[in-house]
C-alpha cells in the first residue's frame, strides 16, 4: 500500500507540475511573445510526420502480437499525428490563410486521441472492442486513410471544417468536456491496473492521458504566440515519446528492436512463445509459479504443448499466437490464492475447492484490462471447462467451449500429469496417455485427443526433449518408456 502511495503521488507531481508551469509563467516577465509562424509550421509539421511514421509501425507490430491494446494505442497517435501535420500544414500566412484548419484541426486531433485512448481502457470482454479486435488488421490501414482522405478533403474545401464547431465559444467548451472525460477515465482505469499488474505500459499509458488533458487545457485557454501557449505542443509530444517508451519496455526489450520485430513474423512456436512472453508477462508468470514450487516451467510447457497440438489440428498463425499467448497466463489468477490452498498436499475442503477453482474467472478479469485478445481470454477463462459440461467456471460443454480453450486444456492436464505435485508423484507419458484417452468425450473434445495422440506418435523426439528440460525427473527411465 506504501509503495503505491508512492507512485499515486509521484504521478500527481509529473501530470500537475506542467499545469502549474502554465498557470505561474503568465504571472512572470518570462511569458514571451514567440510568434514565428515559420518555425510552427517546420517544427509541428516534422515531428508530427515522425510521430504519424512511429505510430503506424507500432500498429503493424501490434497486429502481429495480437493486443488490441496497442492497436488502440496506435491509432491513438495516429489520430495526433496526422492531424497535427494538418495543423501546422495550416500555419496561417505560409501555405493558406484559412486560420480555421490550424485552430480546428489542433482540436480535433487531441478530440480524437483521446477517443481511441478512451477505448485502451475498456475491459476486451464489451461488445464494442470484440467487434473492432475481430478487425484488427483492417483498423489501422482504414483508419490511416480516412484521416488522409479527411485532410486533403479539408485542405481542398477549408470552409467546411468550420462546420464541426470545434473553436467555437460552445463547441471548445464541449469539446474540451468529452476529452476531459475520455482521458481522466483512461487515466483512472489504466491507473488501477497498472497497480495490479505493474505492466509497464498501463503506466506509460496513464502518463500520456494526463498530459493530454492539460494541453486540452492549454490548447483552449492558452494565449496564442506566447511562450505559456507553446507549452501544449512539448506536452503532446511528450505524450507520444512515454508511449513509445512504453511499448518498447513491455513487448521489444528482450534482445534488440529488430530482433523482436523479425520474431513476430516468425512461423515457429518457440518464437512466438519468446515474444509474446514480455518481460511484464514473464514476471507474472514467475510470480504465479514462485507460488508453487511444483509448477515451474509449467506455464511455458502448456503453451509449447498447445502451440504443437494447434499446428497439428491445421490452426491458421493468428490462432496459434492467441494459444501461445492465452496458455502463457492461463493460470494467472492463482496468484489470488492463498498458498496453504494451492499448495495443499490433501483434499481440499468444499469452499478451498471453490476457491481454487475462481481462478479462472480472476486470471480473465485481469487480463481483459490488459488488451487481451477474444481467442486469449477465452484460454484463460475456458480452460478448466470439460467437453461433458461438468467443468467450471461457466459450464459450457462440447463445441460451445472455444477450441483453443479445449487445446490448452489437453496441454495443461498432461504437463500437470508428467510433473510431480504436492499431492503426487509425477506420471510416466504412458500413464498419462492412458488418463487422456480414457477422457476422450467426457472431459476433452475427441477430435483433440486424436490429433494429440498423433503428434505424441510423431514428434516422440520433441516431446523427449520437453521432458529433459522439465525440473521434475521422479522417473529417470521416463524418456525411455516415451521411446517405447
Amino acid at each position: 500500500m506504501r509503495r503505491d502511495r508512492g507512485i499515486i503521488v509521484k504521478l500527481l507531481l509529473l501530470l500537475l507540475l506542467p499545469l502549474l508551469a502554465y498557470l505561474i509563467l503568465p504571472l512572470t516577465p518570462y511569458d514571451m511573445r514567440i510568434s514565428d509562424p515559420e518555425g510552427h509550421f517546420y517544427i509541428v509539421s516534422l515531428v508530427s510526420a515522425i510521430g504519424l511514421a512511429v505510430a503506424i509501425m507500432v500498429g503493424i507490430v501490434a497486429a502481429q502480437m495480437r493486443n488490441i491494446k496497442v492497436s488502440f494505442l496506435s491509432l491513438s497517435y495516429v489520430s495526433l499525428a496526422a492531424m497535427f501535420i494538418l495543423h501546422g500544414l495550416g500555419t496561417p500566412g505560409l501555405l493558406t490563410d484559412h486560420a480555421a484548419i490550424s485552430g480546428n484541426s489542433a482540436q480535433l486531433s487531441v478530440l480524437l486521441s483521446a477517443f481511441w485512448l478512451w477505448l485502451c481502457s475498456i475491459s476486451g470482454d464489451r461488445r464494442l472492442v470484440r467487434w473492432l479486435a475481430a478487425r484488427q488488421r483492417l483498423l489501422l490501414p482504414v483508419w490511416t486513410a480516412s484521416l488522409i482522405g479527411f485532410g486533403l478533403y479539408v485542405w481542398l474545401y477549408p470552409d467546411m471544417i468550420t462546420l464541426l464547431h470545434l473553436r467555437g465559444d460552445i463547441g471548445k467548451w464541449i469539446t474540451t468536456g468529452l476529452i476531459l472525460g475520455m482521458t481522466a477515465w483512461s487515466v483512472y482505469r489504466n491507473l488501477q491496473t497498472f497497480l495490479v499488474s505493474r505492466f509497464p505500459l498501463q503506466l506509460a499509458i496513464v502518463y500520456s492521458s494526463g498530459w493530454m488533458l492539460v494541453a486540452q487545457v492549454i490548447l483552449v485557454t492558452g494565449q496564442i504566440w506566447m511562450l505559456s501557449w507553446w507549452l501544449y505542443h512539448f506536452l503532446l509530444l511528450a505524450s507520444v515519446i512515454v508511449i513509445a517508451a512504453g511499448i518498447v519496455r513491455e513487448y521489444l526489450s528482450s534482445g534488440t528492436l529488430l530482433g523482436s520485430v523479425k520474431r513476430l513474423f516468425r512461423a515457429n512456436a518457440q518464437d512466438w512463445i519468446h515474444t509474446c512472453m514480455s518481460p511484464s508477462v514473464q514476471q507474472l508468470v514467475l510470480a504465479t509459479e514462485a507460488k508453487d514450487a511444483y509448477t515451474a516451467g509449467h506455464n511455458y510447457r502448456v503453451a509449447l504443448y498447445a502451440v504443437k497440438l494447434g499446428e497439428e489440428m491445421g490452426l491458421p498463425s493468428s490462432q496459434l499466437r492467441a494459444i501461445a499467448q492465452g496458455a502463457l497466463v492461463h493460470d494467472i489468477g492463482k496468484l489470488y490464492i492463498p498458498d496453504g490452498i494451492l499448495n495443499k498436499p490433501g483434499r481440499l475442503t468444499e469452499s478451498e475447492r471453490a476457491m481454487m477453482e475462481a481462478h479462472p474467472m480472476t486470471g480473465f478479469d485481469l487480463c481483459k484490462r490488459l488488451g487481451f485478445m477474444t481467442e486469449e481470454l477465452a484460454v484463460v477463462r475456458s480452460h478448466h471447462e470439460r467437453w461433458n459440461g461438468s467443468g467450471y467456471p461457466d459450464r459450457l460443454h462440447g463445441e460451445s467451449i472455444p477450441l483453443v480453450a479445449r487445446i490448452a486444456a489437453i496441454a495443461d492436464v498432461y504437463d500437470a500429469l508428467t510433473s510431480s505435485r504436492s499431492y503426487r508423484a509425477a506420471l510416466s507419458h504412458e500413464e498419462a496417455m492412458r488418463i487422456l484417452l480414457q477422457e476422450s468425450g467426457t472431459h476433452f473434445d475427441p477430435r483433440c485427443i486424436s490429433a494429440w495422440e498423433r503428434l505424441t506418435n510423431d514428434q516422440q523426439s520433441f516431446f523427449q526433449e520437453a521432458w529433459r528440460l522439465s525440473p521434475h525427473t521422479d522417473h529417470p527411465d521416463k524418456e525411455q518408456k516415451l521411446a517405447r
